[in-house]
């Protein structure tokens, strides 16, 4: 695959002119310049950024907080939280199980 050369260079430009014409390709360079600048500066930020976070990561030690460990009434009480939220889940059901069911019919 060959590089380009002056002549595809030159189609290229006549094809650029043609779409965009002269009077709007100082504009379009323009914009493009413009979108370029803020692309780097946003590149160089995002590396600055990472430079920041790693340094404050070797520097600040690492704070976590110790929990007790889990005792036997911690343990029934989430049993029994666990056991309510599925009845209340269950009586939910039944409830639009039965407001789907309409108004029972009491002239029998």
């Amino acid at each position: 695959m060959a590089g380009l050369g002056p002549l595809e260079i030159g189609l290229i430009i006549l094809a650029i002119l043609l779409l965009f014409g002269y009077k709007k390709l100082p504009d379009a360079s323009r914009s493009l310049g413009r979108s370029l600048r803020i692309f780097k500066g946003e590149m160089k930020g995002m590396k600055d950024d990472d430079v920041r976070s790693k340094d404050a990561a070797r520097t600040s030690p690492v704070r976590g907080e110790v929990l007790p460990p889990a005792t036997a009434a911690d343990r029934e009480r989430e049993a029994l939280e666990a056991e309510a939220r599925a009845a209340e889940a269950r009586a939910a059901e039944l409830r639009a199980r039965a407001t789907q069911a309409g108004p029972a019919d009491s002239t029998r």
